[in-house]
């Protein structure tokens, strides 16, 4: 059987029961152990398992809010990828706010690497770090506030009130999942009052979306998908098509 539609049934045994084994697995499907526990971890990587001890889980409907440092390492190819894609929709001259999710963060990197003329707002503490280390003189406006240590960002009120004093050209920003009614959604309600006005106070907005964005969905409301200009996608899904939003795969 091909790997990837071995996954897929996977996934559908998990939709089925909730929970799978190894030993189930290798029963089913004719697999080692080590090839078992690969398909788990890759399906983990696209939200839609949570390992355990033995076998993976159906993830929580909401899902948790991880740690920077975890989350700049899943699905970074995909991200990587992404962040590629959204630089080269970049333009001479314009300003724009990134927040604070491991994919903005990359599209940072690339910006700092090549010192592209683009003004960056944002607030996110390592997207600043690297902006502001990078030998090109990259424009940066810093966003303060409340630090979460979890996630290396600057929320609150203060927060806030600095981006709504400012207009920029296009936002870039990720989110924690899309729910089933097109609600971008976020695991925290500090960081989606934050996207909400970065959201206002820009011209056009551009959502980037891994594969493990479709699988589930944060907490906390943000807006709707039409309030989005460009969405870059890992995968295309019905979800991510609404009324005046265009969908690129990336």
């Amino acid at each position: 059987m091909i790997a990837e539609a071995r996954r897929e049934q996977i996934r559908e045994m998990l939709m089925e029961d909730g929970a799978v084994t190894v030993g189930q697995l290798q029963a089913r499907f004719g697999v080692s152990p080590m090839t078992a526990r690969r398909d788990l971890v890759l399906l983990e990587e696209r939200g839609t398992a949570r390992r355990t001890h033995g076998g993976a889980v159906l993830p929580s409907i909401a899902a948790p809010e991880n740690s920077f440092s975890q989350r700049v390492t899943v699905a970074a190819t995909a991200k990587l990828r992404l962040a590629d894609a959204a630089f080269a929709t970049l333009v001479p001259g314009e300003t724009v706010f990134l927040d604070s999710s491991s994919t903005a963060y990359f599209l940072a990197r690339r910006i700092a690497e090549t010192g592209f003329d683009v003004r960056v707002l944002t607030n996110s503490g390592p997207a600043m770090q690297v902006l502001a280390s990078s030998e090109h003189d990259v424009p940066l406006s810093v966003i303060g506030g409340t630090h979460r240590r979890l996630t290396g960002s600057f929320v609150g009120p203060s927060a806030v009130r600095m981006i709504r004093e400012h207009f920029v050209d296009r936002l870039f920003f990720s989110v924690t999942g899309l729910a089933a009614t097109g609600t971008l959604t976020d695991a925290d309600d500090l960081e989606a009052a934050v996207k909400q006005a970065m959201l206002e106070q820009a011209a056009d907005a551009t959502l980037l979306v891994d594969e493990s964005k479709l699988g589930t969905h944060g907490r906390h409301a943000i807006a709707s998908l039409r309030r989005v200009s460009l969405v870059l996608t890992e995968v295309d899904d019905p979800r991510l098509h609404a009324d005046g939003v265009t969908v690129r795969t990336v």
